[in-house]
């Protein structure tokens, strides 16, 4: 048999990897030590000419539809993981078929759950890392994504201003359709809770869950964020005839939970005196967009979010809220966000991506200023945080130093 590697990036360097070795014996020289998450299948994190990539070992033909699932939820702006390719017509050394891989590129600055945990979280970040598993479940179940196999251990989180986003790593199961019913919707829900609740009880019975924490009511609480969100994207609200400004609120609280509502059906009943309105289409990311139309910068949501306050104060503080958004969001990028970013000393840089440590650099004002009793110019904040804050971070661009595949495991739901 050939090998045969199907990729939309052609890339040279996949050719020196060891295919003809099975993926768990791959030497260490091939691999880059980043945490890796529990899978069902083999999975290594391979160094490709500069690239990271991830490569999981399964079946020839669950190899080729994930690759295709992925390409297609990525069409639709789902967060998940980019696929990079996939090997087939691999043989060992006896001549014996291996089993195909897929390849999918490394989600910078992106952890799994159990190195998340294994750094102590505190209960408001647990939180937190629930909500954003919550919204990403809303986000496919939206897009007519049914997951299938709903769990922690298939999800990647990166830090977003304080906050966490979610991001799909494994479509093996999933199914796109058109629009999912009501009863495919809970069936992911019921997984999901059946998942979580047992991947949290391995980090119960491991001492990395905090203490009073009840894993089902976690995984309860999951569920009744997702339902919070569901309604507030999709329901159907009443309005009498003299409260028309109430369409404008319901779209302003669609914008604050991170979507846009691109279209609305609006209807009166028989005697005009009431307004329906169904939010018909709905899409995250409105703050992220309009950060990157107005500064080219290409950050998470809720780090969008900070950035514009930020720019926001920026117009205010120099008297300029009439003139042109797109020139003050530029001149906010030169002399406030750019000097900022670029002063991080090169041996830093990988603890945590720009966007995140110019939040990060703002928290640190705000607390200075608190302490202080007045406010703190922002390049005194900044050399106290590269001093004392930024340095204790660990380095999550590359390597975390904890494998959580050597972290206990105790029990699984499957």
């Amino acid at each position: 048999m050939s090998l045969d590697i199907t990729t939309a990036r052609p890339e040279a360097a996949l050719l020196d990897l060891p295919w003809s070795t099975p993926l768990e014996d791959w030497p260490e020289s091939h691999l880059a030590a980043l945490p890796r998450g529990i899978s069902r299948h083999v999975v290594r994190f391979v160094k490709s000419g500069a690239r990271v990539l991830a490569v999981k070992e399964i079946k020839d033909d669950i190899a080729d539809r994930e690759y295709a699932m992925l390409r297609n939820l990525r069409r639709l702006d789902v967060p998940c993981v980019e696929p990079f390719g996939v090997v087939h017509g691999r043989t060992g050394p006896d001549g014996e078929p291996l089993d195909a891989c897929l390849i999918t590129r490394h989600l910078q600055f992106s952890l799994p759950y159990r190195a998340l945990y294994s750094q102590n979280l505190r209960p408001d970040t647990a939180v937190r890392l629930m909500d954003a598993l919550a919204l990403l479940l809303v986000r496919l179940h939206l897009e007519g994504f049914w997951w299938g196999d709903v769990s922690l251990s298939n999800t990647l989180f990166r830090r977003d201003a304080g906050a966490f986003a979610a991001y799909l790593v494994d479509a093996e199961t999933g199914e796109l359709h058109a629009r999912l019913s009501d009863g495919q919707r809970e069936h992911d829900l019921d997984i999901a809770r059946v998942n979580i609740a047992g991947e949290l009880m391995d980090l119960a019975a491991g001492g990395f869950l905090e203490e009073h924490a009840d894993p089902f009511e976690v995984s309860a609480s999951i569920i009744g964020r997702y339902h919070t969100l569901w309604e507030a994207l999709t329901g159907s609200e009443r309005f009498e005839g003299g409260d028309r400004w109430r369409v404008d609120e319901r779209i302003r609280r669609l914008n604050e939970l991170g979507f846009d509502v691109d279209e609305l059906s609006i209807t009166t009943d028989i005697g005009g005196t009431e307004i329906v309105i169904t939010p018909k289409v709905v899409d995250a990311g409105h703050h992220s967009r309009r950060l990157l139309r107005l500064t080219g910068l290409d950050v998470g949501e809720n780090q969008a979010r900070r950035l514009l306050n930020d720019l926001d104060s920026y117009a205010a503080a120099t008297d300029r809220q009439g003139e042109d958004e797109e020139i003050v969001a530029h001149d906010w990028l030169t002399h406030v966000y750019e000097p900022i970013t670029r002063a991080v000393p090169r041996e830093l840089r990988g603890r945590l991506e720009p966007a995140e440590i110019f939040h990060e650099v703002l928290e640190h004002r705000w607390y200075m200023s608190e302490r202080a009793g007045h406010d703190t110019p922002i390049d005194e904040a900044l050399r106290d945080y590269l001093a004392t804050v930024l340095p204790s971070k660990p380095e999550e661009k590359s390597v975390l130093g904890v494998d959580t595949e050597e972290m206990p495991v105790i029990s699984r739901f499957s």
